[in-house]
């Protein structure tokens, strides 16, 4: 194709979500993959509940997500340009001006501005549904603006369309039903008609369409759950589109290279948190070590000392390989911190002697055993997971791992769930774990 021209066309009165980024992402994928040209347009025509802070948010998201652009203007600044073709309209009797009282304020009389409709029969061939008919009698005369210097959706959008020569308008499948009204605008104006493509909407797990309610939530609230933006790219574009190599995980060049329109689905495809934290999954641990510490650290650090504990860096770098192992966004670890589950990495725990024997096993017993993990332990020179587990595992074994081992590992977190102690000691280091074995010893004498 050439001469691909496509458009984001977003209306700032609320957060970007799954949905607008979705229809970004379609849109980028064509006018790429056809060496097209993109028009990031901000369609703010509803002044009321337009804000400044969402325009933000939507450039912000879209940057955020790898999405780029050729072009950008705001509907607010091109106030003259659609003026101009209403009155266009007006002289040629193809609108006119009505005088009709005000939905917003019962008593007041508006001058809404309407359409001529013809009531002819119009058909459009959708690139994704193929040829869609609607009888346009039913729509009557249906207004283009509120006044005629104050223009409404239908007519702006067409005529953003044909000046900034717009070829392919692809949208989720609820603008179907707005496509005859702005067909007859364009006929009204005499503009040339782009290719339509309407792609159906994400569902939820119910399989209605997916609201805030239920699941639909904003970009930038996954950003700040921790999700990746690869992750999110690369779920929004294989839901609903079948590449033709069949694979899974996509870069956005990849993306790009395998994209055609017609692959699409025709029907909703539910969009699945579970199966968005598991692409998120695959790309968090295929960062590189240092990208990935470069990422928790800061995190890790806001947890502990919000836990009134000192923060270590040197304990925490030692833990990186934990935090991968059970982790599939960002927000896990914030949870996992909250509960205290890395609290006894950085500072000794606080004991329930009540807790520290094995079921079976007698606070004597417990003692005893202790007493000689601290005598083979002090022995170790070097104290690597290994090597203590080479000098605690015979004795284990000889008279019961679990009489052992349970108090050991009790001995070192404080918790009933927590890594072998093995792995504990060798973080924590030879000397915060004599100091923690010895502090159970004195409790269980108690």
């Amino acid at each position: 194709m050439s001469n691909v021209r496509v458009r984001f066309p977003p209306s700032p009165t609320g957060y970007c979500h799954v949905g607008t980024a979705r229809m970004a992402l379609l849109n980028f994928l064509f006018a790429k993959k056809n060496g097209g040209t993109i028009v990031f347009r901000i369609e703010d025509t509803d002044k009321e509940r337009s804000t400044k802070e969402f325009e933000e948010d939507l450039i912000e998201s879209i940057s955020w997500l790898g999405l780029s652009w050729d072009e950008f203007y705001r509907q607010s600044e091109r106030t003259a340009i659609y003026v101009n073709e209403i009155e266009t309209l007006i002289s040629q009797d193809k609108a006119y001006v009505s005088e009709e009282e005000s939905k917003k304020e019962p008593g007041k009389k508006v001058h809404v501005v309407r359409l001529r409709n013809p009531g002819e029969k119009i058909t459009f061939q959708d690139v994704v549904r193929g040829e869609i008919s609607f009888d346009t009698t039913e729509l009557g005369d249906f207004a283009i603006a509120r006044a005629i210097n104050d223009p409404l959706y239908h007519l702006t959008v067409v005529v953003d369309d044909t000046q900034m020569n717009i070829t392919h308008v692809i949208r989720g499948e609820e603008h179907i039903s707005n496509t005859p009204r702005q067909i007859l605008i364009q006929k009204a104006l005499g503009y040339e008609r782009p290719v339509y493509a309407h792609y159906p909407l994400f569902l939820g797990a119910d399989k209605s369409k997916l609201s805030k309610r239920k699941g639909d939530v904003a970009v930038k609230e996954y950003r700040e759950t921790g999700f990746l933006p690869e992750a999110m790219l690369n779920y929004i574009g294989t839901l609903g589109w079948t590449p033709p190599s069949g694979k899974e995980f996509f870069s956005l060049d990849e993306m790009i290279a395998e994209f055609d329109l017609k692959d699409l689905h025709k029907s909703g495809a539910v969009f699945d948190l579970e199966k968005l934290r598991w692409f998120n999954r695959h790309y968090l641990t295929g960062l590189s070590p240092t990208a990935f510490k470069d990422m928790i650290m800061p995190e890790f650090q806001k947890g502990i000392e919000a836990r009134n504990i000192s923060w270590n860096p040197a304990s925490a770098e030692k833990l990186m390989g934990l935090v991968s192992e059970r982790i599939s966004v960002l927000e896990d670890l914030r949870i996992q911190i909250s509960d205290g589950e890395y609290d006894y990495f950085f500072a000794d725990p606080a004991l329930d002697v009540s807790l520290v024997s094995e079921k079976k096993s007698s606070r004597e017993d417990t003692r005893k055993h202790l007493e000689k993990i601290v005598e083979m332990l002090s022995e170790v020179s070097d104290f690597s997971e290994s090597s203590i587990k080479d000098s605690v595992w015979p004795y284990a074994s000889d008279v019961g791992r679990g009489a052992v081992l349970w108090p050991l590992r009790y001995s070192l977190s404080g918790r009933e769930k927590s890594p072998d102690p093995f792995f504990i000691a060798a973080r924590i280091g030879k000397d915060a774990t004599l100091r923690r074995i010895s502090t159970a010893i004195q409790n269980l004498a108690v």
